[in-house]
């Protein structure tokens, strides 16, 4: 056997191995999830494990049982997930391309406006805020802050919070609210500032600023650092991915020239 073949089908037990403890981690989720947030995410997680196994399979079999039509059908899933990966890398640079905190002087923190981001990531988020905020409550983003109910004045403005933890657990700094503890501010007695977050601030635990366009903003920022990671992943998996694909292009060759000659 080729060694072309020998490797496809390494690789592809490998990544067969993998594919089950992916399977039992969303049959897992799905068992002890609490909250709708973390429901929501054992359907993918089980599709695809169960794509990645599906997969392995025909790469396995293809490549060691030498049959040819399952290792084409093989190489075509290849091919399609190298080119959706390709335009995913490049989409995510594309959206994630504006953006960023603006620094406040004095103020160990940034604060974010929603405007600065991408259109099409604004208009997913504020379409399914109403979840998203659920989660966000459900995460305790806030509850670091919490923990710090004695922090004084002077000591918070030089945190360096977090992008969800500025946009959604403070009002913003325009709105010249009186600090008296992390999650506990006082309105200004003549409210100068146009900004309709603060009008949106609340001292329940429960409602802070998670209604504000400040904790969309942190959301998107902190969506916008994931999928750039995300992004600079992707391109390492992609020369994998084309390493593994070439390599599979010789086996199935070796099938084919092994039928021919038969």
């Amino acid at each position: 056997m080729r060694v072309s073949n020998n490797l496809v089908g390494i690789l592809n037990f490998a990544t067969l191995v993998l594919s089950l403890p992916i399977i039992a981690t969303g049959i897992w989720l799905s068992k002890q999830a609490g909250t709708e947030c973390e429901r929501f995410l054992d359907t993918p997680v089980i599709v695809l494990g169960v794509f990645v196994l599906l997969v392995s399979i025909a790469g396995l079999v293809g490549s060691c049982c030498r049959v040819t039509w399952l290792l084409w059908v093989y190489l075509l899933v290849m091919f399609l997930l190298i080119l959706l990966l390709f335009c995913f890398t490049v989409f995510a640079f594309v959206v994630t391309n504006k953006g960023a905190g603006q620094a406040i002087s004095g103020r160990g923190y940034k604060e974010y406006r929603l405007g600065d981001y991408s259109n099409w990531l604004r208009k997913r988020v504020t379409g399914n805020w109403g979840k998203i905020r659920s989660c966000l409550v459900d995460s305790k983003v806030c509850q670091k802050l919490l923990v710090s109910a004695s922090t004084p004045p002077v000591d918070f403005y030089e945190e360096r919070l977090s992008s969800l933890q500025s946009g959604c657990c403070k009002p913003s700094n325009d709105c010249n609210y009186q600090y008296v503890s992390p999650t506990n501010w006082t309105p200004s007695a003549t409210p100068t500032s146009q900004n309709p977050d603060c009008a949106k601030w609340s001292n329940d635990v429960n409602k802070l600023c998670y209604d504000c366009d400040s904790c969309k903003a942190g959301l998107l920022d902190n969506i916008k650092s994931d999928w750039k990671r995300v992004a600079e992943i992707n391109i390492v998996f992609l020369v994998f991915l084309v390493i593994v694909y070439t390599v599979g292009c010789c086996a199935f060759r070796n099938n084919r020239d092994g039928h021919s000659w038969k």
